[in-house]
């Protein structure tokens, strides 16, 4: 089903072309509809320096329109995803581009079960916004505004879900690189709280993320890696701008993609539980198979984007998921991906199998992994894709969930049209580096093909 506005991840855009007060004013104006003028809403933010403006204009909305807002402040997504059904409200709505450049910004919109609402909903706000069907009060019934610290009840509830005892003992050292985002107001706290010794970089909120901008690519996380071989820190954790993710490196300084970090959380989780099964998307490692294979348990695949992982582990009472962006969905606490959380269960795991980082990765299955990405305008995408797919030899097999994925004896690639930024991604994962190479070159060129042909 096409939306216009919304992605894989929310609404996001540029601030001042596609993100302005008049679309944010309707746009918060059709969500409030779908609540027919009555109930509660909670609001938070990532450090933005737009942030402000945008969420004061989304509170005036849903305020004009007679919902009561908690106003959280700047957190993490997953504390506002937390909130929704902490506090019990009727809706959740986060201001953030997540990990894109600092001149985005967007809106994350949360449904009563603190999962981001459905595609069918999607589009019914896009409908209202586009008909400009916008309920409003009176004057006189206007909503109120009230603002609320829960980041302790957030912190607490992480709290009970891991091995207290053994992290203590363990007396663990651990770098955090919130990269300037929302990861900062909870992650080293959390951390601390469990006993944990942390030395924090680009630990200060800056809407402009100057540390190391926004999204945490191994390539970025240098200063992280030295700091983490320089203070003999068992190993280090980085978040994107909304800390939804988590990015992980070892005690050498060796930083890893979501790859190695959610297939040790898969271990770990199929040694410790009945549940047996891991949700995650056509973009991941083929690891994941070769340790449900081990464990005996299952995958169950899905097209790239949080919200088709969680809404699967909703309906089939999966307690796991995983991306190979660094997102963790740990249903014990909640079916959303969880930076914070995941930091939490990494030094868990490191305390009660009482062992480095680096040796566990050592036992996982080693894949190599490659990935890319190509400028497409919006408007091209589809043709692209289209294009691509016509180019692709019958003796290949092919997988269309999302994009198309291609399974050579060796290896695979996944190409696919982001949902969230003007550009193509290209996952490329085979047994040895060579081969991945080979794929990698093969897969940009057949994309630059393609927009080329059609630009």
């Amino acid at each position: 089903m096409d939306r216009k506005y919304f992605g894989t991840n929310g609404i996001r855009g540029i601030v001042g072309d596609l993100i302005t007060p008049l679309f944010i004013s309707k746009m918060s104006s059709a969500m409030a509809s779908m609540l027919k003028n009555k109930g509660t809403v909670v609001i938070g933010a990532d450090p933005r320096l737009s942030s402000p403006s945008i969420k004061n204009n989304v509170i005036s909305s849903f305020l004009a329109s007679g919902l009561e807002v908690i106003d959280l402040g700047v957190v993490p997504t997953p504390l506002v995803q937390f909130a929704v059904k902490h506090l019990h409200v009727n809706m959740g709505v986060v201001v953030t581009a997540s990990h894109n450049t600092p001149q985005f910004n967007g809106l994350k919109i949360i449904d009563d079960d603190g999962i981001e609402i459905d595609i069918r909903k999607q589009l019914k706000v896009e409908e209202i916004f586009e008909k400009e069907q916008f309920t409003y009060v009176p004057w006189n019934e206007n909503g109120s505004v009230t603002s609320m610290d829960l980041k302790q009840e957030y912190i607490d509830q992480i709290i009970q879900l891991v091995n207290t005892d053994s992290i203590q003992k363990k007396k663990m050292s651990v770098v955090v690189d919130s990269g300037n985002g929302a990861g900062s107001v909870i992650t080293p706290e959390l951390l601390r709280q469990l006993g944990v010794r942390v030395i924090t970089v680009n630990g200060n909120l800056d809407g402009r993320f100057p540390g190391r901008g926004s999204e945490p690519t191994p390539d970025k996380l240098s200063e992280m890696s030295k700091i983490t071989l320089q203070s003999n820190c068992d190993f280090s954790v980085a978040h994107d701008g909304d800390a939804d993710r988590a990015i992980f490196g070892d005690e050498k300084g060796t930083i890893f993609f979501g790859d190695k970090s959610i297939v040790l959380f898969e271990k770990w989780f199929m040694s410790n539980h009945e549940n047996k099964q891991f949700v995650t998307p056509v973009s991941s490692s083929s690891a994941v198979v070769d340790i449900a294979d081990e464990m005996g348990g299952k995958v169950i695949w899905t097209p790239v984007g949080c919200i088709f992982v969680s809404r699967k582990m909703i309906a089939n009472n999966i307690l796991l998921g995983g991306e190979e962006n660094g997102g963790l969905f740990y249903g014990l606490h909640q079916s959303v991906r969880d930076g914070a959380m995941a930091a939490a269960l990494m030094a868990n795991i490191l305390a009660e199998t009482n062992k480095t980082f680096s040796d566990l990765v050592l036992e996982l299955p080693k894949y190599f992994q490659k990935k890319n990405k190509l400028p497409c305008p919006n408007v091209l995408k589809k043709r692209v894709m289209d294009q691509i797919v016509t180019t692709i030899p019958e003796t290949v097999e092919l997988i269309d969930m999302d994009g198309v994925k291609l399974i050579y004896d060796e290896g695979w690639i996944l190409i696919r049209p982001s949902g969230t930024e003007p550009i193509f991604r290209i996952f490329v994962e085979a047994k040895t580096e060579k081969k991945t190479n080979e794929i990698m070159t093969k897969g940009m060129r057949l994309v630059q093909d393609a927009i080329r042909k059609l630009s």
